[in-house]
C-alpha cells in the first residue's frame, strides 16, 4: 500500500518481485498484516492521456483500478490545448475517470485558466467534483510569456491579472452564497445564480505551479499547495520551496496545511542508458524540442530512480507525482508496477 493511501480491498498489500536474477520479472500484490510504506510522503501517479490510435478505454479502466489497488494517493493529468502530442482534454478526462475509481483521487496540473472562461470553468471543476464525490485537486497558473494568449482573445500585457481575477471569481462562483455578485477589471456579474456547488467546501484544493517569486507569493497567497512543474529541475525546485516555505512564515499560514508536491518525469529499465532514451524519447512527444527538458526527468535502474526521488524528496517534496512518459496505458503501467514494486518501497 503506498504511503498516504487507503486500501480498496480492506485488506492491506505490498507488492513483491518474485523474478530472479537473469529472469523476466514479474511484478505481483500479495496481502500483509501491516502496511510496508510509512505516513510520510505521499505518492501519486500520472494517468495515460496520450490518444495517438483511438482510446484505450479497457486498458485505461485496468490502469485505474490497479493504482488503486496499489495503494497510490491520487492520479493526476496535464493541459495542453494547443500542441503536437494528441493529449486528451483533463476535464473531461478526470471525469471519465471518476467513474472508474472509488477512492482515488484525481488532480490536474496545471489549468492554465487565464484561458478560460472563470464561470464555465468553475462550472466543469464543479462538475468533475461532483462525479466524483469530493476527490478532485485542482492546479491553476496564468501561463508564461510564450503561450499563445492571442489565440484565446487574451491581452498578453494584462493575463496576470485577469487570471487573478478569474480565480477570484470562480471561488465567489463556488460560495455558499446562492447568488454572485463581482464587480471586476474583466467581469461584472450582478446576482447570477451558480448552482451546483462543489462537494469538497469551500471549494477543491488550489494548487499553484511557477519559479519566479512573485509566482510563488501569489501561490502563498490564492492557494492551498504548491506543485512543481515536470518541467522543472530538481535544483530549481529546490530553490522554490524555500521561497514558498520563507512565504508561508510571512503571511502566517500553516505550513502543516499547504503542501508542497513535484510532478516527476522518469523511467526506469534495468539498462540505465536505454532509461535515458526512454525518458527523453516520451518527453519530445509532450514537449517538442523544448530548451533544457533533458535535464528535468529521473532515470535510470530502480536504484537511479530511487536516488533521484529521494533528491526531490529531501529538497521538500511531500507529495510525489509519479509520471511515466511511455507511449501508451501498456507501457505507463508497467511502469507504474515497477515503481510500487522497486522503488517506493526504498523511499520510505
Amino acid at each position: 500500500m503506498v504511503a498516504g493511501g487507503i486500501d480498496a480491498v480492506d485488506q492491506v498489500t505490498h507488492v513483491v518481485n518474485t523474478g530472479q536474477r537473469g529472469q523476466k520479472t514479474e511484478h505481483v500484490c500479495q496481502p500483509t498484516d501491516s502496511p510496508p510504506y510509512g505516513d510520510g510522503v505521499k505518492f501519486s501517479v500520472a494517468i495515460p492521456q496520450f490518444d495517438f490510435d483511438g482510446f484505450d478505454a479497457a486498458g485505461l479502466r485496468a490502469y485505474l483500478a490497479r493504482a488503486e489497488e496499489l495503494g497510490f494517493e491520487g492520479g493526476w493529468v496535464i493541459e495542453q490545448t494547443i500542441g503536437a502530442a494528441p493529449l486528451l482534454a483533463p476535464l473531461e478526462l478526470l471525469a471519465y475517470c471518476a467513474a472508474c475509481t472509488e477512492r482515488l483521487r484525481l488532480g490536474v496540473a496545471v489549468l492554465v485558466s487565464s484561458l478560460h472562461d472563470p464561470l464555465q470553468l468553475a462550472s466543469a471543476i464543479t462538475a468533475v467534483d461532483r462525479l466524483s464525490h469530493g476527490r478532485l485537486d485542482v492546479g491553476v497558473a496564468p501561463g508564461g510569456g510564450a503561450r499563445q494568449f492571442a489565440a484565446f482573445g487574451v491581452d498578453k500585457k494584462t493575463f496576470i491579472s485577469y487570471f487573478t481575477e478569474g480565480l477570484q471569481l470562480m471561488k465567489a462562483a463556488w460560495s455558499d452564497e446562492p447568488k454572485v455578485t463581482f464587480h471586476g477589471r474583466f467581469r461584472d456579474v450582478d446576482g447570477l445564480p451558480v448552482q451546483p456547488k462543489p462537494v469538497q467546501r469551500p471549494h477543491p484544493p488550489i494548487w499553484f505551479g511557477g519559479l519566479a517569486p512573485k509566482a510563488l507569493v501569489r501561490a502563498v497567497r490564492h492557494g492551498d499547495a504548491f506543485l512543481g512543474a515536470g518541467s522543472s529541475t530538481t535544483e530549481s525546485f529546490a530553490g522554490a520551496v524555500k521561497i514558498v516555505r520563507a512565504e508561508l512564515a510571512e503571511q502566517g499560514k500553516d505550513s502543516t496545511r499547504f503542501t508542497i508536491g513535484k510532478r516527476v518525469y522518469l523511467m526506469i529499465d534495468d539498462d540505465a542508458a536505454k532509461a535515458r532514451e526512454r525518458v527523453l524519447t516520451g518527453l519530445r512527444r509532450i514537449y517538442g524540442q523544448m530548451r533544457g527538458i533533458d535535464a528535468v526527468p529521473v532515470s535510470g535502474t530502480p536504484d537511479d530512480v530511487v536516488g533521484g526521488l529521494r533528491a526531490v524528496i529531501d529538497a521538500g517534496a511531500e507529495m510525489l507525482l509519479l509520471n511515466p512518459v511511455g507511449a501508451d496505458v501498456a507501457e505507463n503501467r508497467e511502469q507504474m508496477e515497477r515503481l510500487a514494486a522497486e522503488v517506493i518501497p526504498q523511499l520510505i
